[in-house]
């Protein structure tokens, strides 16, 4: 496990969960790691324990509202204005089981899970080539169970209980976005990877209805053991050349064959319009 002094890195969602164990991780190696999460009390709580432990410039806090663009954009301007390089960037946070819309009018999982994150790194994008980042994509295996993409639907409420085809959805746009960025940004030393981090005990499933909870979360790991691959692809030699890639358990894995060029192009175009890019 190699030194991080001097990087820094911006992690969302890294107030709880595999969100907070990668912040953790990246700290205890001396790294500086932006939190970016919507509850100020619980995000402020995660950067006083981090600082704790690791001493005071390990961690801050950035307000940032996935379900809002205009909050998105702002949060990438706040980050902007530290004059701060950005060394890696962890779009990590994510929402699952829950119906609705965001701010914007998009079906909540893919306006919180892809498009709030897409506005982000594009909002940072100078940045990431200034610094040739890493960018690191949390998606799923649940990206398997993706037909492809009803782009209509993302306009409009699901009517599943569970939105767990909503949540399959968004998942495989994290894995286009991932290929699709490593493609646009080829030869800028940014470098692009999406993962599957396990099926782990996290507050992503809390508002899953309970007579379903169990069967989602009947092969949990810890936070800790769900950030490995996480931090694997942020900061692993082994990986600093590749970029597009799918991964679980550290190692490359090939995705859905759903997740084309063709379709990755296509959700980057619609992203773009929709965000405001």
């Amino acid at each position: 496990m190699g030194d991080l002094s001097g990087q820094t890195f911006l992690v969302t969602g890294g107030n709880t969960g595999i969100g907070l164990a990668t912040a953790a991780g990246l700290a205890g190696r001396g790294g500086r790691v932006h939190l970016a999460c919507r509850s100020r009390e619980r995000g402020a709580a995660a950067v006083t324990g981090l600082v704790s432990a690791h001493g005071a410039d390990a961690a801050r806090y950035l307000h940032l509202d996935l379900a809002n663009l205009a909050s998105v954009r702002a949060s990438a301007q706040e980050f902007l204005s530290l004059g701060e390089p950005l060394h890696v960037l962890i779009n990590n946070a994510g929402v699952a089981g829950r119906q609705g819309l965001t701010a914007d009018g998009f079906e909540l999982l893919f306006g919180v899970n892809h498009l709030g994150h897409f506005a982000l790194t594009t909002a940072l994008l100078d940045s990431l080539v200034a610094s040739r980042a890493r960018v690191v994509n949390v998606s799923s295996d649940a990206h398997y169970a993706a037909r492809g993409i009803n782009f209509d639907a993302l306009r409009r409420r699901t009517r599943h209980i569970t939105a767990m085809p909503e949540y399959s959805v968004s998942k495989l746009c994290n894995v286009l976005f991932s290929q699709e960025l490593a493609r646009r940004l080829e030869g800028t030393g940014v470098t692009s990877y999406a993962l599957h981090p396990g099926v782990v005990a996290s507050d992503i499933w809390r508002r899953v209805p309970w007579p379903v909870r169990p069967l989602v979360t009947r092969r949990m790991l810890t936070t800790e053991q769900g950030a490995r691959t996480s931090l694997y692809c942020a900061t692993s030699p082994d990986v600093a050349t590749a970029s597009g890639r799918y991964y679980e358990n550290c190692a490359e894995r090939e995705p859905s064959p759903v997740a084309t060029p063709e379709l990755a192009e296509r959700l980057w175009r619609y992203s773009e319009e929709w965000a405001g890019a």
